[in-house]
């Protein structure tokens, strides 16, 4: 395999069974994940100094072997994966083969790209608050961030508590949901009806909105209108909020000490969100863990079993790869509003390719009940058939 994107930090044939759901498929590893014999960098050089290899590999990676799957190897990651955009000032930034000019998101920058340039039939990333669903939507793929604990994330790297999800990116919905039979997943319950959350509609740029709105289009063509609904009262802002307080210091617990011990040397921004995460007070974070749990119930009723919320992914296509990080920040902030519903309530949240602004792809996204992860996929395969 010749690694056309800068998607692979590391390539290794690892052959999986000689049957199963993805008997004859290729896959690549976010570099999070612990493959045996190897040390998983996490997107940083100070990192991968300081750990062991590991004994074994992930379950999460074990479990695409054991279902068939051959690993061509890991992928890139932002560091410690405390990003969206996929630009990593140590190892580079994998290239968005459906429109160069552009970043390819992160964290799971080297997955998604892998996938996009047709370098492996899938790949393994992780998603606490977009890591999957925004790369998909820059990069013209399908990825899905999982129902929270649904996927085991035992040997991959910790980022929190309380986020932390497995995703995986591929190209159709027949691939997305052989791996999901490779996790485990159950079928779930067939989707009866869409909501449409106006206010996180009204995040999303008009030409975004004009391009997926056919895509909408199809899914209403199969279970009939969505129906409009409010998802926040408060705002998505601050929403928002809650979610960054929550997220930044989880991970200051959780990276901390080792930070605090080496100094590593981060890149631009990285080094500043942490900075941030350090200095949140723990009263602060108690109360916005409060809230976390009230909002997550608001959703969870809002989003029964059978119902789906559609959605824009992102505000609008990829930044520019020579966007300032002054303009990366400002793009991370809005997406965010977006991001954190299910971020926040722990639901599953599917996006797939559905159309193109200035030859940057933009995504749709459905999220569903708990547990309906392969039913998301399964509705989504609606616009794989319309096609």
């Amino acid at each position: 395999m010749k690694d056309t994107a800068n998607a692979f930090i590391e390539t290794v044939t690892l052959k999986g069974a000689p049957d199963g759901p993805l008997a004859g498929l290729s896959f690549g590893v976010k570099d999070l994940y612990d493959v045996a014999g190897r040390v998983a960098g996490c997107g940083n050089p100070e990192w991968k100094q300081t750990h062991l290899k590991a004994e074994a590999h992930a379950p999460a990676v074990q479990a695409l072997l054991d279902a068939g799957g051959t690993c061509m190897g890991m992928t890139h990651t932002d560091e410690l994966a405390y990003s969206l955009m996929g630009v990593n000032a140590h190892y580079g930034t994998p290239v968005n083969s459906a429109d160069p000019r552009r970043v390819p998101g992160g964290s799971s920058s080297g997955s998604a790209a892998a996938v996009a340039a047709g370098l492996v039939d899938f790949a393994l990333g992780s998603d606490t608050g977009g890591s999957v669903r925004l790369p998909a939507s820059f990069c013209g793929v399908w990825g899905l961030r999982t129902s929270f604990g649904h996927v085991s994330l035992d040997g991959a790297m910790p980022f929190t508590h309380s986020f932390d999800t497995a995703g995986w990116f591929a190209r159709d919905a027949a691939t997305m949901d052989k791996v999901a039979q490779a996790y485990g997943l159950a079928e779930g319950t067939a989707p009866r009806r869409l909501l449409l959350p106006v206010d996180l509609w009204a995040r999303a740029d008009a030409a975004t909105i004009d391009a997926i709105a056919p895509a909408l289009a199809k899914l209403e063509a199969a279970l009939g209108p969505a129906r409009p609904v409010r998802i926040s009262d408060e705002g998505l802002e601050a929403w928002r909020e809650t979610f960054r307080i929550c997220q930044a210091h989880e991970i200051w617990q959780v990276h901390g000490d080792w930070i605090s011990q080496h100094d590593p040397d981060f890149g631009p921004g990285i080094k500043e969100r942490f900075e941030i995460a350090s200095k949140i007070a723990d009263e602060d974070a108690a109360r916005e863990q409060a809230e976390k749990r009230r909002i997550a119930a608001h959703i969870r009723t809002l989003v029964p079993a059978g119902d789906v919320l559609v959605l824009p992914t992102s505000p609008g296509p990829a930044p520019f790869v020579t966007d300032p990080e002054e303009a990366l920040n400002s793009f991370r902030m809005a997406a965010f509003e977006m991001l954190c519903v299910a971020g926040l309530s722990g639901l599953p949240q599917l996006s797939v390719p559905a159309g193109q602004v200035d030859e940057g792809p933009v995504g749709l996204s459905l999220i569903g009940a708990e547990g309906e992860d392969r039913a998301l996929i399964s509705l989504a395969g609606t616009l794989d058939r319309a096609a």
